[in-house]
């Protein structure tokens, strides 16, 4: 039988990464640097996991310097998989927080549901809490979850046109219930050469990015994107330009 596709986060992750993975998504709390009249944010994304330490047990180290970083111990089987882990987060006025985290999905490779928790041991206080439901065909994958502490709606969907050029689509829908407010973000990718990736994305609140992600040597790759906003009201109407380098040995 098939084994449980993944942990909570990859519920929808196959629409996330299409419309927003590579576009340079800010944090709450970043390392900001300006040089004369240009802003730079900067960080570094390293993760590690190592597989069947004993049957069935697996471990994952993730560090998003200087944001935040965990270690964790994962537990797969046919139809489950739970995740709990510990680390720090990033807090803008009084450094880094610990935090504990926990994450499981239950069912098979065509549905799959899950849940994920993730305290603040400072402040006594659950930083998230999110849920999720999947689904999984032959091409198309489907979600619909609960994020920021079941505030935010997000249903998602995506489908392979042509897995020969990477050719996919992709959509998302967002609906915050605290500010009821919905934006609709729809994207896709193909590549022109088997080395070289296009995507787009535009979204209803007037945003519009593109990217092009280049592979060397199967183990390195360099992705320039850049985002305009032409909503009306808007006043960040400065083009913005992001460069992300990943090695993967």
């Amino acid at each position: 039988m098939s084994k449980c596709p993944g942990f909570f986060i990859n519920i929808g992750k196959e629409a996330r990464d299409l419309l927003h993975k590579g576009y340079g998504q800010q944090p709450p709390v970043h390392f900001h640097q300006q040089f004369i009249d240009m802003n730079c944010d900067l960080s570094c994304d390293v993760s590690c996991r190592i597989e069947d330490i004993v049957p069935g047990f697996g471990t994952a180290f993730k560090l998003i310097a200087p944001y935040t970083g965990k270690v964790e111990l994962q537990y797969l089987h046919d139809y489950a998989a739970v995740t709990a882990g510990t680390g720090v987060i990033a807090n803008a006025f009084r450094g880094y927080d610990p935090i504990i985290s926990f994450s499981g999905v239950v069912g098979s490779t065509p549905i799959s549901l899950g849940a994920d928790l993730v305290y603040d041991v400072s402040a006594k206080t659950f930083n998230r809490f999110d849920a999720g439901l999947s689904l999984r065909l032959s091409s198309v994958v489907a979600s619909v979850t609960v994020n920021d502490k079941l505030n935010t709606l997000r249903a998602s969907f995506y489908h392979t046109v042509n897995p020969l050029n990477q050719t996919v689509v992709a959509a998302e829908l967002n609906h915050s219930f605290s500010i009821n407010d919905t934006i609709f973000t729809m994207g896709s990718q193909q590549a022109i050469f088997p080395s070289t990736l296009v995507k787009a994305r535009v979204n209803t609140k007037g945003k519009v990015g593109a990217l092009i992600q280049q592979q060397f040597f199967q183990m390195l790759s360099l992705s320039i994107a850049g985002e305009v906003d032409f909503h009306p009201n808007s006043l960040n109407w400065i083009p913005k330009i992001g460069l992300t380098i990943a090695l993967r040995p």
